[in-house]
């Protein structure tokens, strides 16, 4: 847990655990809000998180004394804001620190070291504040695996021990990154704003992408032994509906929440009592989560009603509607899916959206038009290693009858995964057409 980690208490420790608990449990809520509040006032995300785990460790020090505070999420706001206040005072470059923050303050800037501490909470720009470190964090200037981590540690409030197991890999590596992504923001001096005009679309698709590259993870692993990380998807979905909140009038925004509302609504029903993968034409229907296929709807109409042409995300929200609408696998409009992925192939061109199409062509027109479409995507690179080829491709052989080559193709492809979950339906899929 994040207060663990920084003090080496365990959420086990006799006394005050359940305070312990609260603790970590308001850190996870609200620690965006105090790091953006923060790095509004000092201008650096990596010194704001330093100053807001200052007042997290203050928290583990006073409140088993003392009792959680009312309002626990304010009184670390305060704390930090605080320790910030106290940092610019004793800058060695405190005067001319003094002028810059003077001139903030008269401009609706950051505040002053004079000021009363209390009115530093402006409580109206906090959400502003978390807006900014969203755009920040997710700054096209870093690599995507770096602005996945450092999204994970600003926005969600994991540890970097928690992001090293989520993603498999060695937590130095994570640490690394995240150092990296805050000397590479300081360095190529990216402000700690919501840009505008062009700038605020590039970063926008940005911030999407990073949020949906995190569900996608918890959605369908890309390597261990479960098909399904909940958490990930779970931490996603909390960042989406987030920023639906702060940015209400951007429709992706909302194309990604309808998305991931409906795609998690699935989650009971992918998997088997084993943990085995079930494909979206054997699931049980009657255990996807109405409540979140009501809540992606919802969220696709926001987008709808906010008009203009739909983008990337819409798109494949509106294909995971076609699904959710559909009382059984047979009733699905696979022709309305297939003509949907054209559009998406021109908005954003991917050989994987050119796959999913195939696989929408061969179920509205037959196996033999989805293998024409396959086909033609042989030689595609970004698909060479990709195991969802070879399957798509074994799945129509097999429906044309042609079940020694739909064997090798499931051979093929159980090779190419990591997921060992996968990897034991492809398996015995080979095996399958072996006997057939």
């Amino acid at each position: 847990m994040v207060f663990a980690l920084i003090v080496g208490v365990s959420i086990t420790d006799p006394g005050r655990p359940d305070v312990h608990r609260t603790v970590d449990a308001v850190w996870r809520l609200e620690s965006a809000r105090i790091i953006g509040g923060v790095a509004r006032m000092v201008r650096d995300v990596g010194l704001a998180e330093e100053l807001a785990q200052d007042a997290l460790v203050t928290a583990l020090e006073q409140w088993p004394r003392t009792g959680v505070p009312d309002n626990p999420g304010a009184w670390l706001m305060t704390i930090a804001k605080r320790r910030a206040v106290d940092r610019i005072r004793r800058d060695r470059t405190l005067e001319r620190k003094l002028e810059e923050i003077g001139h903030r303050q008269e401009t609706g800037g950051a505040v002053g070291p004079g000021a009363d501490v209390d009115a530093v909470l402006d409580e109206d720009r906090i959400e502003d504040d978390v807006l900014r470190l969203i755009f920040t964090a997710c700054h096209p200037v870093l690599p995507a695996a770096a602005r996945i981590a450092l999204t994970l540690r600003m926005l969600g409030g994991l540890a970097t021990d928690e992001i090293a197991r989520a993603f498999l890999v060695p937590e130095p590596t994570v640490a690394q990154r995240i150092v990296r992504a805050k000397r590479t923001l300081s360095e190529a001096g990216v402000p700690f704003e919501v840009p505008e005009g062009e700038d605020r679309a590039e970063r926008l698709s940005s911030v999407l992408e990073v949020i949906y590259l995190i569900f996608n993870e918890g959605y369908a692993a890309t390597a261990g032994d479960d098909l399904i990380r909940t958490d990930l998807c779970q931490e996603a979905l909390r960042l989406g509906r987030l920023l639906a909140g702060l940015a209400p009038e951007e429709a992706e925004v909302h194309g990604l929440v309808a998305l991931m509302e409906i795609q998690a609504s699935r989650s009971r029903a992918r998997t088997g009592p084993d943990g085995a993968p079930v494909p979206i034409l054997e699931q049980n229907r009657g255990l996807w989560d109405r409540l979140l296929i009501s809540r992606g709807y919802a969220a696709l109409l926001r987008a709808e009603k906010l008009g203009g042409p739909p983008g990337r995300y819409v798109l494949q929200a509106a294909i995971a509607a076609c699904h959710a609408q559909a009382s059984t696998a047979e009733e699905t409009d696979w022709a309305r899916i297939a003509a949907l992925y054209g559009i998406l192939a021109r908005v954003a061109p991917s050989p994987i959206v050119e796959l999913n199409r195939a696989v929408a062509i061969g179920m509205a027109e037959g196996p033999e038009k989805g293998l024409q479409a396959v086909d033609a995507l042989a030689d595609e690179p970004a698909l060479k290693k990709y195991h969802l080829l070879p399957s798509v491709r074994g799945d129509l052989l097999s429906r044309l009858g042609r079940y020694a080559e739909a064997q090798a193709e499931f051979a093929r492809a159980a090779s190419l995964t990591r997921n060992a979950a996968e990897r034991a339906v492809l398996e015995k899929r080979a095996a399958s057409e072996r006997l057939t």
